[in-house]
């Protein structure tokens, strides 16, 4: 599921989107107003998480904007906010917010309702990933290969997503690190090769058919050899 939160505290946007990331969540970010609209318009989210105190233009103004668009109307938004007036409240309710969180919040609430409103948002069609025997699926973020349940951590979920997604395409430790880990890759920084061990043992390593590749000097791939 994918997330968009608009908030212009650069430390509360890097807290959430390292702890909704660690949850399983797929994050965009947006630091104003006025680029949280872009991003809300032009992509498709399960949950937007929205500041009301935004420079540009503040989050009513986006969450009223949005509700007069079709494509974001059944969007759940979940409004924070420093300020607890009962009408900061009801004006948020009444533009189209769907729930709302004053500051300071634990963060397991902040997901808890997060989960509840992404229930609540328009159902989406299983998204199947299969190479041979293997089978991802993306919405419920299940794995199975030859019809056995795999558990996978959000990490290696999104590693073997990548590899699938682009199945037979060679791609760079750098291209991983930056989609999986969303850093700049470091030469000195066994990650990379630590999560695709991981990965091999537990989609490879008890099945007579490999899957993941090394293309040495090159990077990896996730291919069926021998497939037309």
């Amino acid at each position: 599921m994918r997330i968009l939160v608009i908030e212009d505290e650069l430390k509360t946007a890097a807290y959430l989107k390292k702890g909704l990331e660690e949850s399983g969540y797929a994050v965009d970010v947006a630091n104003d107003g006025p680029q949280g609209l872009i991003l809300a318009q032009e992509e498709e989210y399960d949950v937007i998480v929205l500041d009301v105190m935004l420079p540009g233009m503040d989050g009513w103004t986006v969450v009223k904007t949005l509700r007069s668009t079709r494509c974001t109307r059944c969007t759940p938004v979940l409004f924070l906010t420093a300020r607890d007036d009962v009408d900061d409240r009801v004006r948020g309710l009444e533009l189209g917010a769907d729930d709302y969180l004053v500051k300071p919040f634990a963060f397991v609430e902040m997901l808890a309702r997060v989960r509840t409103l992404a229930r609540r948002g328009p159902p989406r069609e299983s998204e199947l990933i299969k190479v041979g025997d293997l089978e991802m699926d993306v919405n419920r973020r299940r794995v199975k290969r030859g019809g056995t349940r795999i558990d996978l951590t959000p990490r290696e979920f999104s590693l073997l997503q990548l590899l699938a997604r682009r199945q037979g395409e060679v791609l760079s430790r750098t291209q991983i690190a930056s989609y999986v880990w969303d850093m700049n890759f470091d030469s000195d920084t066994n990650v990379v090769e630590v999560a695709i061990r991981r990965l091999r043992t537990k989609i490879d390593d008890n099945f007579p058919v490999k899957l993941i590749h090394t293309v040495r000097g090159v990077g990896y791939m996730l291919e069926l050899k021998g497939a037309a």
